[in-house]
């Protein structure tokens, strides 16, 4: 057949493939693209006219239909992907100006959107012209296999991609009676490549006394209180109610956006100790009268989390231990001049010391530390595994829990004061 069969919205002819067998070739305009298409079939599979138009015919109705209806035949990832980022606003979301609160409970959070779009793009540049049908669960996951990444973030990708197709079978792109995602393995996912880092109530304070104002006060906050760094600088005075020693963690902030917590599990009233109580009276009354606890004096927003951890926290836990170099102690800066040609002041540390910090465990002291730090220091004063739980606003334990509201406020008070004496009994000494 050298001549094109006139079909009724492409063309079909016989071709030559690389392996000497023959083929049939359907060359289509795509009525969402304008663009030329193509599909190829071997004849082994099809042997006669009359079978390879009897196999086109559902896909020629469909895209009849698809002429009028405006919508994507034969779709690809790329285009499965354009449809998930404007069904989702990921851009909308993404160019919110710091200091804009999210439109509503429903939507994704700022973090959340940017990871996305970084996934996003990755997908589009390995597998964006794949189509959806013609996708291979095999070929995705040597491609994850060959990754060099961590298994959690191959874990994340593949996350993302599986839900990336329950949204195409929803948009109705795909009619798998299995998400083919499901069929790709990436062990490790669990394992972590180190062990987060746990400190001493003295470790804390090393730190906290190389911290300026008000970086040392937010670590006090997050240490007494095991909240996230978002919501530590979401925080605002309206939510604490010293009269009945509570605050409500409900909202949180990410480069500037706020947006609801993490999940419902994360919106809770913790308790408040007396003594912390105290420390945050003061903390207010020192305040310029901001809504926010730690509002930043440049913008009157939010502080960001990443550049108080890179210059101050992180640099803090590698002085916890001995410097190699100048000999300061632990707890204590090096003596380096620094020569910053501009850049934001930070804690001198040599770099052989932040070497033997990495060596002995210190390499990455951030602001989860001190949240992995408060549930150390909950076992450590013996509080009840449920207690833990809820104090820690994590989702998973018996079902029991979540039906019938978990701890009493009484129960959650004593542990949290558990931890914050100790702290407050070492606070006075220094």
């Amino acid at each position: 057949m050298n001549d094109p069969r006139k079909l009724q919205t492409g063309s079909l002819r016989q071709v030559a493939r690389a392996n000497g067998k023959r083929a049939w070739e359907w060359r289509y305009v795509d009525p969402a693209t304008g663009g030329v298409k193509s599909r190829t079939f071997p004849e082994t599979q099809f042997p006669t006219l009359t079978k390879i138009e009897e196999h086109l015919a559902d896909f020629i109705e469909r895209l009849n239909k698809a002429r009028t209806d405006n919508v994507i035949v034969d779709p690809t990832i790329s285009s499965l992907i354009d449809r998930f980022i404007k069904d989702e606003k990921l851009h909308e979301i993404k160019n919110r100006k710091p200091g804009e609160r999210a439109s509503g409970k429903d939507e994704l959070a700022y973090s959340t959107v940017t990871s996305y779009l970084s996934l996003c793009k990755l997908i589009r540049e390995k597998w964006g012209a794949t189509s959806l049908d013609r996708f291979k669960p095999l070929a995705f996951q040597t491609w994850l296999k060959e990754m060099d990444k961590s298994p959690k973030h191959k874990g994340h990708i593949k996350a993302f991609v599986n839900r990336l197709f329950n949204k195409a079978k929803l948009y109705e792109l795909l009619n798998f009676h299995e998400n083919p995602i499901s069929l790709v393995e990436v062990r490790g996912i669990s394992k972590r490549r180190r062990k987060p880092a746990d400190l001493t109530v003295e470790q804390f304070f090393m730190i906290h006394s190389l911290l300026k104002k008000p970086y040392n006060d937010m670590s006090m906050v997050a240490l007494c209180t095991g909240i996230r760094v978002e919501e530590l600088l979401a925080l605002q005075w309206p939510v604490i109610d010293f009269s009945r020693l509570c605050m409500k963690i409900e909202e949180g902030v990410v480069h500037g956006r706020i947006g609801p917590v993490k999940s419902e599990y994360s919106e809770d009233e913790l308790p408040l100790d007396p003594d912390f109580a105290t420390f945050l009276l003061e903390l207010k009354r020192d305040s310029n009268g901001s809504s926010l606890v730690f509002p930043s004096p440049v913008t009157g927003h939010s502080y960001h989390a990443s550049p108080i951890q890179q210059d101050w926290i992180r640099r803090a836990g590698w002085c916890l231990v001995e410097c190699p170099n100048c000999g300061a102690v632990p707890g204590v800066a090096c003596t380096l001049e620094q020569k910053n040609g501009g850049k934001r002041f930070n804690i001198p540390v040599h770099d052989e010391r932040r070497e033997l910090a990495i060596e002995m465990g210190f390499g990455s002291i951030g602001w989860h530390t001190f949240r992995h730090t408060y549930r150390s220091l909950l076992i450590l004063v013996k509080a009840p595994p449920e207690v833990q739980k809820v104090l820690m606003r994590h989702a998973q334990q018996a079902t029991t829990d979540n039906i019938y509201g978990g701890p009493r406020m009484e129960e959650k008070r004593k542990a949290n004061s558990g931890v914050v004496q100790m702290i407050f009994v070492r606070k006075s000494a220094h």
